[in-house]
């Protein structure tokens, strides 16, 4: 299959994925499980007038600098994303990754386990000029970011000894401490990082995992499965290739700069809560709030509802009322949902739905024939 063919395959298929009504309905099941939460954690904070009163006291520097943090999931997404497709395809603009990073973010919060960023952030990068197979690979060297990234941080924090106060605060029903439970979610990165690392470090090996799943489906699903599956062969082999280019000296150097940029890309998941509480004019240990934040990070990862919402404000409300006193709960939950996701959320949308209409539907799926080949 040619090249272009491929990307028209591609992209029609993600046609099928990437649709209005799909994502408007993981937006309404989003918002509503967020207010469900929000007004539960209200109920449980027994005080509109301490929420009231703690909004009219926000420090404006504070308050601005959640605002900047918000932004760093198109901003720093944007860049990283950018560095890794660079590596891939030179001709990739920033300006359009910056929209993929951001509409990344965007797709997995809106989507059950975050499971829709990667194919949002494909379907971005290939409308900005890169091929899907460049695309594909330099999304999941992004994601291989993230898991070295939190699985360095993690256990080196711990040999470090940060965190250790953490010990001394439990989790509400559960007679662990938080200490307990970060140590718990940083080798749960670590456990990832290894599966990954496989993939990278036998590229050949999980190329045929792969052909292997394909060839079965071929062979067991129904015909119109088999040509959908079959279609994918020639991008997966092109994959590959786009792996073995990451095995070389330049490659290791880019996969390095992927992580370090990891940190400007999850800036606002690991400082939000320590800005928010500084906000509020809460005193808090930066390091143990840190700790708290990439525990938060990996639970959410599991989360059933789309973007971990619900299950986010419930997390919130139990880890860190250590340091956040019950009736001021709600709207620090406000506020820190708000920097983490809820503006990513609402921009997000109006910037996914602007580029979608009218656009999928306008690479039209290869003949027969041509998947084929």
């Amino acid at each position: 299959m040619a090249s272009g063919d491929r990307d028209a395959y591609f992209t029609a298929h993600m046609a099928s994925l990437l649709s209005a009504r799909f994502f408007k309905r993981g937006l309404e099941l989003f918002a509503l499980a967020s207010i469900i939460a929000l007004v539960a954690l209200t109920i449980y904070g027994h005080s509109w007038r301490a929420s009231l009163e703690a909004i009219e006291r926000l420090k404006p520097g504070w308050a601005l600098a959640a605002l900047v943090l918000a932004s760093s999931d198109w901003w720093g997404g944007g860049f990283r994303i950018w560095l890794l497709a660079k590596f891939l395809h030179r001709d990739t603009p920033l300006g359009g990754m910056i929209v993929a990073g951001g509409l990344n973010t965007w797709g997995s919060y809106l989507t059950p386990s975050q499971t829709g960023g990667g194919p949002v952030m494909i379907w971005a990068m290939r409308r900005y000029g890169v091929p899907v197979p460049e695309a594909t690979i330099a999304a999941f060297m992004s994601f291989v970011g993230t898991v070295v990234f939190f699985a360095i941080a993690g256990p080196l924090a711990i040999v470090l000894g940060a965190g250790r106060s953490l010990r001394g605060h439990g989790v509400p029903l559960v007679h662990v401490s938080l200490y307990d439970v970060f140590k718990a979610s940083a080798w749960g990165w670590v456990f990832v990082g290894a599966l990954l690392l496989f993939v990278l470090v036998f590229p050949a090996r999980a190329r045929w995992v792969v052909h292997a799943a394909i060839g079965f489906l071929e062979r067991r699903g129904s015909a119109r499965t088999a040509a959908w599956v079959s279609g994918l062969r020639g991008g997966i082999d092109r994959m590959q290739e786009c792996v073995v280019k990451f095995l070389t000296p330049a490659g290791w150097l880019a996969m390095l700069a992927g992580v370090v940029t990891s940190s400007l890309a999850h800036a606002n998941k690991l400082l939000a809560a320590y800005v928010v509480l500084r906000a509020m004019g809460i005193e808090a240990n930066l390091m143990d709030v840190l700790l708290v934040q990439v525990t938060i990070a990996f639970l959410l990862y599991f989360a059933p509802t789309p973007g971990g919402a619900g299950a986010a404000e419930a997390l919130a409300a139990a880890l860190m009322r250590t340091y956040v006193p019950r009736a001021l709960l709600p709207v620090y939950t406000l506020l820190w949902r708000f920097t983490v996701s809820y503006a990513t959320v609402i921009f997000g949308s109006f910037v996914f739905f602007k580029l979608l209409h009218g656009r999928l539907e306008e690479s039209p799926a290869p003949t027969r024939t041509t998947a084929a080949t």
